[in-house]
């Protein structure tokens, strides 16, 4: 069994934090919100995959209002609605208009992200002196798991307890074979999306065979709204000393480097746009910004902070957090 959890806290500030040490003390008070509203889990249809498969839209509502939406197909995450300083309503979450659009256009919208997020080179790896020939589907290397990897799937939803909000959990087995990944891997991912603005996503996974996984959700974020505009002049925070070098198709080349007197830099808050442009190689390679950032590690197994997003234009803020201890791995049996 390997467990993973990331959180996202949602907020709206008039002002921002300039240290990371008071950042704790940023006024959390979302306005526009429903007082005293009932969490809530409701479902709709939403539409059938070209392979006939019914697919449904779950909302999902906390007590302040806050409303994220997803669907069956991929656990895509299609909408997060969320209030400004003045208490107006925008989706933060970039999406596309239908089912269609999630099926065949690039992107990953939103969606579960897995076996294996990011690329591994060459589409292939050797896992206990057996190599494993993968699909290829960028260039000569496997991205985000294959084709028809875990976002192309439609999964199981059913409502959890959640003490502190409202809960559901997405369920899927892929089978031995899978993409060419060795064992049957059965996962489960549960959004919760709790009373104090926070969406929690917590992976649950087990296997038959050893095997690689790489788990995340895949969504965009443009905390002006969906359809705004560029997010350049949005701020970001990285805690992160260092990060990962890549070759020109993107790879890690292993390396672990610092990001001091780099790009990639953002260990204090700096326009996303700042330095998009640079014309550092890392930079040139990725057209931008597509690298692993290696986070400092928090004591224990709490939630560490990792990044904050900020909109200076609305005071919509983005906290993430992921836990100290990246995860619990028992060795697959029979």
């Amino acid at each position: 069994m390997t467990d993973l959890t990331r959180c996202l806290g949602f907020r709206s500030s008039a002002k921002l934090a300039r240290a990371f040490a008071i950042v704790a003390a940023l006024a959390a008070a979302i306005s526009g919100g429903t007082a005293d509203a009932a969490a809530t889990l409701d479902h709709a249809p939403y539409g059938t995959t070209q392979g006939g498969q019914a697919v449904d839209i779950f909302t999902m509502t906390n007590d302040h209002g806050l409303r994220l939406r997803f669907l069956s197909y991929g656990g895509v995450i299609t909408e997060i609605d969320v209030p400004d300083r003045a208490g107006r309503v925008e989706d933060i979450a970039l999406g596309l208009r239908t089912l269609r659009d999630y099926e065949t256009l690039p992107g990953h919208f939103g969606a579960i992200t897995g076996r294996y997020a990011n690329r591994i080179g060459g589409a292939q790896f050797t896992l206990n002196g057996q190599t494993y020939h993968l699909i290829a589907n960028n260039g000569p290397n496997t991205l985000h798991g294959g084709p028809n990897a875990l976002d192309h799937q439609s999964w199981t939803v059913s409502p959890t307890q959640a003490p502190d909000g409202v809960a559901a959990t997405l369920s899927y087995v892929s089978p031995d074979g899978d993409q060419n990944f060795p064992g049957t891997l059965t996962t489960h991912v549960t959004y919760t999306l709790t009373n104090d603005n926070a969406l929690r996503v917590d992976y649950a996974v087990s296997t038959d065979k050893d095997t690689v996984i790489n788990f995340t959700n895949h969504s965009y974020f443009n905390l002006a709204g969906n359809g705004s505009g560029s997010v350049a002049d949005q701020t970001l925070l990285v805690n992160a000393d260092r990060y990962t070098p890549i070759t020109p198709d993107l790879i890690p080349t292993g390396e672990i480097a610092p990001v001091e007197g780099t790009p990639l830099d953002f260990r204090h808050m700096l326009p996303i746009g700042a330095r998009l442009s640079s014309a550092f190689q890392q930079m040139v390679y990725a057209h931008g910004y597509d690298h692993n950032f290696v986070l400092n590690k928090g004591p224990g197994d709490s939630l560490t902070f990792a990044a904050r997003a900020y909109d200076p234009r609305s005071g919509r803020v983005i906290d993430c957090s992921r836990p100290s201890r990246r995860c619990r791995s028992i060795p697959a049996t029979a």
